[in-house]
């Protein structure tokens, strides 16, 4: 599988059910009654299953499921030097309820010795075989960015960086090297996952408007920070992004359409495709596609991981028809439009729920493209 196979036809963004096996080992590790080594072995053979699965589903991409992690973005976060975390005590607000995952900051300058996740490509790389790709997902740059930069950790932050331009310079510096890293263990198909971004075009101020503005002038520092992490990549890898609302539990951070971003994402961040959420009303129209460059690549998430109703497969074809009219059908490709469990607890739906959105992604995509 060379580069212009990435994204493929039919995808996925990454994350996935967790099954039961792993989840009770996890708990069990939690309470003490397995070690770490008992752990991993569980790990590794639910990761192997999964992998077989989508094998199995017809699909090119491979991926851990994002089995090792508890959320899409900290845990990537935690393997750098100079970040530390606990438990939450109040967690995020998002619609529905709050995402109760681990307080993290920092504790020192940022930079990056070997980062775990290294290991976990390498786990899921020896998988491959002539039909499919291991794809790597991790938080962007600007993820971590806003993270460090949210009024909750501004204070500590600001004991080690003084200035947002030197902790956008530490970030970038220490992306490189992992970045360097898991090129080295053989990854060609790296993807970002950006929240950041849906941030900037929320039309709502989920109860704190003053945050909210911050964030929304803050595009200039997400695209500084993201490209600067993609400075001297190697020219076969490619790098993609996903730009999410937030996916906790089938609930949602924020909602709103892509025109705020549109010229500075589309047109200006170094990454060869996008994945971008259009299951719902939130997502707002098509029209902001216009901007897409020529050489670059959309995957729309028109089939919603938040609920296990399937979409109808006659409106998916015509919608991507609709986009069609401002990004040509040949750069044009079909996933979800986000994870199926960006955090442990999952979304809404049963893994066979799970598996027959991936079955009805792959029959609409041979429908449209004969892929």
């Amino acid at each position: 599988m060379t580069k212009i196979h990435t994204p493929f036809r039919y995808d996925y963004v990454g994350s996935f059910l967790r099954p039961e096996a792993l989840k009770a080992a996890r708990a069990d590790f939690e309470a003490g009654k397995i070690s770490e080594e008992e752990l991993h072995k569980t790990e590794d053979q639910c990761i192997t299953d999964l992998v077989n699965k989508q094998k199995k589903a017809g699909y090119h991409v491979i991926t851990d499921g994002e089995f090792r992690r508890s959320t899409w973005h900290l845990d990537f976060m935690w393997g750098f030097n100079g970040v530390e975390h606990h438990k939450t005590e109040k967690g995020i607000a998002f619609h529905g309820e709050p995402a109760l995952i681990d307080d993290t900051y920092l504790v020192g300058k940022i930079s990056a010795g070997h980062h775990p996740f290294v290991d976990h490509f390498k786990f899921v790389k020896a998988l491959e075989d002539e039909n499919t790709v291991a794809k790597q997902t991790i938080p962007a740059p600007a993820q971590f960015l806003l993270q460090m930069i949210v009024p909750e950790n501004l204070e500590s932050t600001r004991k080690f960086y003084p200035t947002d331009e030197e902790l956008i310079a530490d970030i970038a510096k220490a992306y490189q090297k992992v970045i360097r890293d898991f090129y080295d263990a053989g990854c060609r198909n790296l993807q970002f996952d950006d929240c950041s971004w849906g941030l900037c075009m929320s039309d709502e101020e989920n109860g704190n408007k003053e945050v909210n503005d911050y964030i929304k002038g803050t595009m200039e520092q997400l695209l500084t920070v993201n490209n600067l992490a993609l400075e001297n990549k190697p020219e076969d890898l490619v790098v993609t992004t996903h730009v999410c609302r937030g996916n906790y539990h089938s609930t949602f951070f924020s909602s709103g359409a892509y025109d705020p971003v549109a010229e500075t994402l589309f047109v200006r961040e170094n990454v060869d495709a996008y994945y971008l959420e259009y299951d719902d009303e939130r997502s707002g129209g098509f029209e902001p596609l216009k901007y897409v460059p020529e050489n670059k690549k959309v995957v729309l998430g028109l089939i919603t991981t938040k609920s296990p109703v399937l979409e109808d497969k006659n409106e998916v074809i015509a919608r991507i028809h609709e986009a069609a009219k401002y990004v040509p059908l040949d750069r044009l490709y079909l996933s979800p439009q986000c994870g199926f469990a960006s955090c442990e607890i999952g979304n809404k739906l049963t893994e066979e729920e799970q598996w027959a959105k991936l079955k009805l992604v792959k029959e609409i995509a041979e429908e449209v493209w004969g892929a």
